[in-house]
């Protein structure tokens, strides 16, 4: 898997043009490295999407600092959907590639208010059938712990 690096901006990347502000976005928090704007295509009223104010296509390329920022944003953001809207529950999304569901390579947390009234947005998880062995747990358990091992120390404070 090819790795993927953060910039300062990326000139065709939509995000960075609403962080430049060259393109609209009706924005309900910003700061020095984030900002979270109302989504053009909702899956409810008040989906709002947190993203960094560098470019950075995904998850791997982000750096610690910012990512527990971001995190913060979005905690912050999902209690003032809590009392703004009034949801019964809120969805957090975070894809990482193609494969992940990914269609803006701008990292992007979705905060989505959910109702149980009327259905609301499904989420469909299609989990594996047969479920996977302890044993099979525990050895990926395993392959994650190693490959853990070998990451560079966080640079989180």
């Amino acid at each position: 898997m090819a790795p993927t690096t953060a910039h300062p901006h990326d000139p065709s990347c939509i995000f960075c043009q609403i962080v430049r502000g060259e393109a609209p976005a009706s924005i309900a928090y910003e700061d020095e490295q984030a900002l979270a704007f109302m989504d053009i295509n909702p899956l409810s009223r008040g989906h709002l999407l947190v993203i960094p104010r560098m470019h950075a296509p995904d998850l791997f390329a982000l750096p610690d600092r910012v990512a527990g920022h971001l995190f913060v944003v979005a905690r912050r953001m999902a209690l003032a959907l809590r009392e703004s809207h009034r949801p019964d529950g809120i969805s957090v999304v975070q894809s990482n590639g193609r494969a992940a569901g990914q269609v803006v390579f701008h990292l992007h947390i979705h905060l989505i208010p959910r109702r149980l009234e009327g259905g609301g947005p499904q989420l469909s998880w299609n989990r594996l059938d047969p479920r996977p062995t302890r044993a099979e747990l525990d050895e990926d358990a395993r392959r994650i712990r190693e490959a853990a091992a070998g990451l560079p120390p966080s640079q989180f404070p």
